[in-house]
């Protein structure tokens, strides 16, 4: 039956996992394979192909291929950039070598900044000159434009961004820059800024357009590789990419527009939270994503995401926060506003020079992976720890597909860690795991506590491999009464994939004080944008009743230099509508900064509308196929070590799919699974919900 099925495939730094649903039945099944750092694609058809056979599922019967990915990320990260070009205003070549003249940490001397991605020798200025209004002071001269494209013939260049002063108000003079270009070299890919970016503050405007510029050949060579081998495979199934904001757009949208999924397997992972949360009735959520190599975490208010175009990538944290600003390269997109860090299953254990023990940024990756992986690693790791504590079960690792060797973790704990240190085994791994945890407790206080929230007012929701074995001692450490582990936490990402809905963005700047904004400009800017909105998801086949528009307006205290998003909620627009926005504002200051100034002058910065097409959700709730497998159905113990008691404690051992609705199970615990392991803590429970969720919760 063709387009009987959906998959997700999610590649991470250490696993690429997949989701494939049954959109009939529900039924869903899962599978995990290592990753390929050194060529994604192969990891990316490895999981495919798996998971097919796993179903006994055809190419032909695939309805909906979605994909996330951090190749776009690691393009920079790596160096694997285009050889590109940079075209501004005469006079303004050096926009990325001055950049924004700030530094991550105040008072370190010997921090150097980021080398621009394009080197000053290939940035070009143009004659020509537009005022803050978009009017024409000074028109372009062609002529200087084909002197340009002779530097670009000669310097073999693959990708050129061009950003011109002002262009976001008037851009007529890049269009024309970017039709010389494409018919004097083609085959060159062409970024202009008032298509990527069409908003003030020039220096952010041109790094967001570089960083796609330079990106754009090595993700288009990564997806289009893709797309024709599954074309060959016999698939003909609509081939999406997850975005940095939490939706998906296609293959084709994301190889012109690359920078808007630098943030693509992380923000599926958001997204997953959101769905799960949505459908058990939580509003107020802290998800924990823990995989092989990094921790992320993220919030959601009100069941909706949390969005930043505040964000940098290739530098030390990625959304901003205050620590981190300036590492990066930072771009002007919507992304999911997440903390990332470099604590995961295979974050590398080490003794720093002044006798300290410490864990990550570096990972063991995929290849050779942690010590206990048997393929020739020999750093400790924090999957390594966690064996060495009992946690896991060398023996039913990824099912028992992946047996682990406790001795060859026990060794590298011990050469690279207790004894430098002068620790026992155990003292030495249980450091190690609480190194990790104390990392992730500070981005969750990070991304609620420093935003003004209470983490004890929300509901955590972990998953990743990793996730469901920290995460009940986070939860104690931050005091968060509920921890939500759902069904498959290993490839909730994937799944979360398969929850996502078309997503464009479109906008225009505008400055206008709020007083002198009138209700016919208004109107006019929103359906102007919403008009765009509904021709992009028309070109994607989305019908009329399954589009949704959201209008939002950014705005700020006159003379500000950063603005608040304020959304829209009164769509039949009148005079009223402009004073809830402004009521809206003040209370949104308040709320964020600590104060508010009614008697302050407002203006209206950028109006913006996101453009939804609804996707189909695949049922829930179905048993998943690999939760037939048979290994741990009678129950067992095994000595773990809990760090909080400073003691050993025989623990029983639970196969989660033997577990029923309504099942009540008190700590210490350990619950195993295909794809994780939840670890439940002295004085703390696991129930089944109905949905087959865990909730961890106090014993009270």
């Amino acid at each position: 039956m063709p387009g009987l099925y959906r998959v997700g495939i999610d590649i991470g730094g250490t696993f690429t996992d997949a989701t494939l649903i049954n959109e009939v039945s529900g039924r869903t099944s899962i599978c995990k394979v290592p990753s390929t750092p050194a060529s994604p694609e192969k990891g990316f058809l490895d999981a495919l192909t798996q998971i097919l056979k796993d179903a006994g599922a055809s190419t032909g019967q695939l309805r909906y291929v979605v994909h996330s990915t951090t190749v776009a990320t690691n393009a920079i990260i790596q160096g694997k950039t285009a050889e590109a070009a940079f075209i501004t205003t005469e006079g303004f070549s050096d926009m990325l070598e001055i950049a924004l003249q700030i530094r991550p940490s105040l008072y370190d001397l010997m921090f150097e900044k980021p080398q621009p991605l394009i080197p000053r020798n290939r940035c070009y200025g143009v004659t020509e000159r537009l005022d803050s209004n978009g009017l024409v002071l000074t028109p372009l001269d062609e002529d200087s434009v084909s002197k340009v494209v002779d530097y670009l013939k000669a310097e073999k260049i693959s990708s050129v961004a061009i950003c011109l002063l002002h262009s976001y108000a008037n851009p007529s003079h890049e269009k024309k820059i970017s039709s010389i270009l494409k018919s004097l070299l083609p085959g060159v890919l062409i970024t202009t800024s008032s298509d990527i970016a069409p908003e003030m503050k020039e220096y952010l405007r041109a790094s967001t357009t570089v960083v796609n510029a330079c990106i754009a050949p090595f993700v288009s060579e990564y997806l289009s590789g893709i797309e024709q081998t599954l074309r060959a495979e016999g698939v003909d199934a609509e081939l999406l990419v997850m975005q940095s904001s939490g939706g998906v757009y296609t293959f084709d949208a994301a190889m012109e527009k690359p920078v808007f999924m630098v943030e693509s397997g992380p923000a599926s992972g958001v997204i997953a939270a959101s769905h799960i949360g949505n459908i058990l009735g939580h509003e107020n959520i802290i998800s924990l994503d823990m995989g092989g190599t990094t921790a992320k975490t993220g919030l959601i208010l009100d069941g909706t995401p949390q969005v930043t175009k505040d964000y940098e990538v290739g530098g030390q944290a990625g959304a901003i926060h205050g620590a981190g600003k300036g590492s990066g390269y930072p771009i002007r997109t919507p992304v999911i506003d997440l903390v990332e860090i470099g604590a995961g299953g295979g974050s590398i254990a080490w003794v720093d020079s002044g006798g300290a023990l410490r864990v990550g940024p570096g990972s063991a990756g995929a290849d050779p992976g942690p010590a206990c992986y048997g393929a020739g690693g020999t750093k400790p790791t924090v999957t390594d720890a966690n064996l060495v504590l009992g946690r896991l079960n060398p023996d039913y690792f990824l099912g028992g597909s992946m047996p682990l060797d406790t001795e060859l973790a026990k060794n590298a704990i011990y050469e690279e860690c207790a004894r430098p240190l002068d620790l026992d085994i155990l003292e030495a791994a249980n450091g190690i795991v609480e190194i990790a945890n104390l990392a992730m407790v500070n981005a969750m206080r990070l991304i609620s506590v420093r935003r003004g929230y209470d983490p004890r007012d929300f509901v955590m929701i972990a998953f990743g491999g990793a996730g469901p074995v920290h995460a009940n001692r986070l939860a104690i450490e931050m005091g968060i009464p509920v921890t939500i582990i759902p069904r498959s936490p290993g490839i909730a990402s994937a799944t979360g994939l398969l929850t996502s809905d078309l997503k464009f963005e479109f906008s225009t700047t505008d400055i206008c004080l709020s007083h002198l904004l009138t209700i016919d400009k208004l109107t006019n800017d929103f359906h102007l944008l919403e008009g765009r909105g509904r021709r992009a998801l028309e070109r994607e086949g989305v019908d009329y009743s399954d589009m949704d528009f959201e209008w939002v307006v950014d705005m700020r205290y006159s003379g500000q230099s950063f603005e608040l998003t304020v959304p829209v909620t009164d769509r039949k627009l009148s005079k009223s509508t402009i004073t809830k926005l402004v009521n809206n504002f003040h209370d949104l200051h308040q709320n964020t900064y600590g104060f508010k100034s009614i008697h302050e002058e407002l203006e209206m910065v950028r109006f913006t509308v996101i453009a939804t097409g609804f996707i189909p959700k695949p049922p829930t709730g179905n048993v998943h196929d690999n939760e037939k497998s048979p290994a741990n159905n009678t129950r067992a113990n095994r000595s773990v070590y809990f760090g909080e008691i400073n003691s050993v404690i025989e623990c029983e051992i639970l196969n989660r799919y033997t577990l029923s609705e309504g099942s009540i199970i008190s700590g210490p615990c350990i619950i195993e699974e295909f794809d994780s392991t939840t670890v439940v803590h002295p004085n703390w429970q696991a129930l089944v919900d109905n949905q087959g969720n865990l909730a961890l919760t106090l014993i009270k």
